[in-house]
């Protein structure tokens, strides 16, 4: 993710010259520095923290906290990846506030082109009230970083395991787009052989306050990528293929499905994911930060949307359904 981060500011029109990376491990900074043009080292060193304007933290989950409280510290803006850990940001979100400094948690899924159609399609109201959906969100783990065995990086620590983030990285779209949740059913489980202490399968069932009802699969172990998703409404049915790059919509009232394509944007050799959603997403901190105006997602909102995570595991644990 640090790599792709350098590539979004470059992107965005930031000099390398303009751009520090840190790496602990100096083959990564070194390649950082050769494909990038960028300056590295493996410490963070108080004179770039001095010299910084803001942060990208692109380190495991399990460490965001530790440079987010120095770049808060030292007046820094920051934008912070994907979490699943809640821990210390209630003090972060404070001080952040505070000292007027922009803090962008990552909601990549939000500037994905078919999660933004299918939220202008419900809200058109394109297939009328939205009595259910269901959705599945799977990738083989060991396809993630095909360079690189699962135990060499943070998705095999059962704390921040892959399967586990997903669900929050997931939830930051469908939780907005289907209502805030009342109530939550969660189930996870280890159904695997690979070689990590972690659950590769995390089932939810959502009551949202509208009296929607949800479906969410998050798994590590479809060993063909699929986010898919169909949504039941009164007047018709909604279906988003990304794999297929297909929105197809059902209308009740012609009889018709009627089809449209999102489009497959650039992808980087040995990502799935395009640049494009991840580019406009760093544009967007930037721009926050020029304006001097709070993201759209903030640090409150991230802490909302990993309590739907805790919600789910506590059902799990207690076999009762839990209030949201």
């Amino acid at each position: 993710m640090g790599k792709r981060r350098v590539r979004n500011l470059l992107a965005n029109g930031i000099s390398p010259s303009d751009i520090v990376g840190v790496d602990k491990r100096e083959d990564r900074a070194e390649e950082a520095r050769t494909k990038y043009g960028i300056t590295t080292h493996t410490t963070l060193r108080d004179e770039d923290v001095a010299a910084a304007d803001a942060f990208v933290i692109s380190t495991p989950p399990d460490h965001h906290l530790p440079y987010a409280q120095k770049a808060a510290a030292h007046g820094k803006h920051m934008f912070i990846e994907a979490s699943v850990l809640a821990e210390g940001l209630d003090e972060l979100a404070q001080e952040v506030d505070n000292k007027h400094l922009v803090a962008f948690p990552s909601c990549t899924m939000r500037f994905f082109a078919g999660p933004r159609r299918v939220r202008e399609l419900v809200q058109s109201n394109a297939i009328g009230k939205v009595l259910a959906w269901q959705y599945q969100s799977g990738q083989y783990l060991p396809d993630w970083h095909p360079w690189e065995p699962i135990t060499d990086f943070y998705v095999s620590n059962p704390e921040t395991g892959g399967c586990r983030e997903i669900v929050p990285f997931e939830m930051v779209w469908l939780e907005p787009l289907f209502g805030a949740v009342a109530d939550i059913d969660g189930r996870h489980a280890k159904r695997s052989d690979m070689p990590a202490a972690i659950d590769d399968i995390y089932m939810l069932q959502t009551r949202h306050e509208s009296g929607a009802l949800g479906q969410l699969i998050v798994d590590v172990l479809s060993r063909s990528a699929v986010r898919h998703l169909r949504i039941t409404g009164s007047e018709g049915t909604l279906e988003w293929d990304d794999s297929a790059k297909r929105i197809r919509v059902y209308s009740a009232a012609t009889g018709q499905w009627t089809e449209e394509s999102v489009g497959l944007g650039t992808v980087e050799s040995k990502y799935i994911n395009p640049e494009e959603p991840y580019i406009e997403e760093i544009r967007t901190y930037l721009s926050c930060i020029q304006s001097k105006t709070a993201p759209a997602y903030t640090l409150r909102d991230d802490i909302k949307i990993l309590d739907l995570l805790y919600r789910a595991e506590e059902s799990a644990k207690t076999g009762r359904r839990v209030a949201a």
